[in-house]
Parts: C-alpha cells; sequence; structure tokens
C-alpha cells in the first residue's frame, strides 16, 4: 500500500474500526535511517494500535530502523517479503527475500534484538512457479526460530518477472488452504490471511481456520467495509457513513490549521459511498474541489448532502 495508508488514512480508518490493526505503507529502512522521519513517521496518537511497515534486505539497517519506529511510538515492525514490484526486486527486498529465508531470520534476529515491541511478517506462499509446501514450511520455520510470532500470508505467489505489481495481486491463483494448513501444523503462530478479501462473508469465513484476516486494497476503495467487520465482530452500533465522515471533522479542521492542503485527506474518502446512490457526486465533488486553494470542510458537507438527498437508496454501482 505504498503513498496509500498514510497518517491521514489511518486517522479515517481508525474511525471506522476502533478494534484493528493498522500498518503503515511500507518505507524502506535507508529512508527511516536517513530520511524526513517527521513525515515518514508520522502518527496521530488515535491510530493505535498501528505497525510500520519495512523494506529492506540488511539486518543492520533493519535493526536501526525497527528501533526508531518503536522509538516513535509504533506498537509492531513488520517486515514485507511479498512485494514484488521491479523498484522493490532492484533493492533486493519484498517479495524476492522468500528465496532467502536465513537473511528474512538475520533480519528479523536484528529487529527483534533492537526493539521492544513484536517484529512480525508479511510474505507470499513463494516465488514464480517454486509451489513446494515444504519450502515454505521451512522458510517460515527459519524466520519464526530467530523471533517472529506472527506471519501475515497473502496466500499466492509472486511472479518476479512477467507480472506487473497489479497483475500480481490478480494473476497467480489464491490459495488460502496453506495459509490454513499452516495454522493447524504451527498453531502456537499467530497466522493472518491476505489476499482477494473483497467481503464482509470472506472476511469472516477465514476466523475459521486462521487468526485474522487482512484487508487492503479492499478497505482502501470501499472503506465502510471496515466499519461493518468492527460491528460484526466486536460488537457496537453500526453508524452511517455520513455521521463516520462528521466525526471526523475536527481531525480535518485541526490540520487544515496546520496548513495541510485539503486534497490530501479527501483523496482517502472518494470511496466511502461506493455502492450508494450519490457515491459517484460524492466522489466528484471532492476529487474537483478538494484541491482549490481555500477548499474546506464545507466542501465536504456539499459532498455529504448530495448522498443524503437520495435518503440511503441503494445501486449496485454509482
Amino acid at each position: 500500500m505504498m503513498d496509500w495508508t498514510d497518517t491521514h488514512c489511518r486517522v479515517f480508518h481508525r474511525l471506522l474500526a476502533p478494534h484493528a490493526r493498522l500498518y503503515t505503507e511500507m518505507v524502506h529502512a535507508n529512508a527511516v535511517i536517513h530520511g524526513d522521519r517527521a513525515r515518514l513517521l508520522a502518527m496521530d496518537p488515535v491510530e493505535h494500535p498501528v505497525a510500520l511497515q519495512l523494506g529492506g534486505s540488511e539486518p543492520e539497517l533493519l535493526g536501526a530502523a525497527a528501533k526508531i519506529g518503536a522509538e516513535y511510538g509504533f506498537d509492531e515492525v513488520n517486515l514485507n517479503c511479498g512485494c514484488p514490484s521491479d523498484r522493490v526486486q532492484a533493492g533486493r527486498f519484498g517479495a524476492c527475500l522468500m528465496r532467502e529465508p536465513q537473511l528474512v531470520a538475520d533480519s528479523v534476529a536484528a529487529m527483534v534484538e533492537s526493539c521492544d515491541v513484536p517484529v512480525t511478517v508479511k510474505c507470499r506462499l513463494g516465488v514464480d512457479d517454486d509451489h513446494d509446501w515444504d519450502r515454505f514450511l521451512a522458510f517460515i520455520d527459519t524466520v519464526a526460530n530467530a523471533g517472529c510470532g506472527m506471519f501475515v500470508i497473502h496466500a499466492r505467489n509472486a511472479w518476479l518477472q512477467g507480472l506487473s505489481p497489479k497483475e500480481n495481486r490478480e494473476v497467480p491463483p489464491l490459495r488460502y488452504d496453506w495459509a490454513y494448513r499452516l495454522k493447524q501444523e504451527r498453531p502456537h503462530l499467530q497466522i493472518v490471511v491476505n489476499g482477494g478479501i473483497a467481503t464482509q462473508d470472506e472476511a469472516t469465513a477465514h476466523l475459521a481456520h486462521t487468526d485474522g484476516a487482512m484487508l487492503g486494497r479492499a478497505a482502501y476503495h470501499d472503506p465502510y467495509l471496515l466499519h461493518r467487520l468492527d460491528v460484526a465482530w466486536f460488537g457496537g452500533e453500526l453508524r452511517t457513513r455520513g455521521e463516520l465522515l462528521r466525526a471526523l471533522r475536527p481531525y480535518i479542521e485541526d490540520q487544515l490549521a496546520r496548513g495541510v492542503y485539503l486534497k490530501h485527506i479527501t483523496r482517502h474518502l472518494l470511496g466511502l459511498f461506493a455502492g450508494e446512490r450519490g457515491g459517484r457526486a460524492f466522489r466528484q465533488v471532492l476529487s474537483e474541489g478538494a484541491h482549490k486553494p481555500g477548499a474546506d470542510w464545507s466542501l465536504i458537507e456539499q459532498a455529504i448532502a448530495i448522498t443524503e438527498s437520495f435518503a440511503g437508496e441503494r445501486v449496485d454501482a454509482a
């Protein structure tokens, strides 16, 4: 979710799902150490619990970055071993690390040693045409022995050549049964399944076999799904989209007062009315108006008012 799940996005998602664990976009260890930490590690206190997701393949640097992340208040540090993009591969991190379990283990050990928060790993089932269960299990065991007690399993292979990152999320077949089997054979590990989960029923079904479900683009493009899941799994009252968005007003107005442009926040709100009458108009109002000088909360009220004029009517597409 690089360039997507920044602090504005996470504050919004926390409002929708008070019990979810949120993850940052992937940040390279070098950037954490040498870059603009105030921007890269920006976090509002309401986000907790929130995990910092790191990229990298040098244990010393990952250890140093994990230490910084913990000092900045993150509740977990996650090492990404699943991203298949060319940029990531060129830096020898992401999904290509599935072929180097000992390096991942050394990296995890360095991270565990340097910080006092849980260190976790997000990975694939394998890379390219490697469909060997024993190799996958050996990767998990090697990394777990280094101190990782939780794995987020994107339940498909990553193709390092020939597929774009988007195609890598859609073309390699999903094999949730591998994540289920891993939980059965390694019950002491926390196993969270990821990949292709698009509905409340799909996410809930995974709880019968694993410890949790991670949503990425589905939660971003239809953020109200997060709210429905939070209520279904943890209880509470289902709130309307408009009510939830209005609850974000104090945060938005505070950010505007700090000099943040409205467009940097509203880009994360565009999917809130997905599938609802007025959803397209809601997106259009925000997309066309949020970048203009002086854009403020009144623009969001204008967008909400359009959806409310339909009195909750629903269509299949908006």
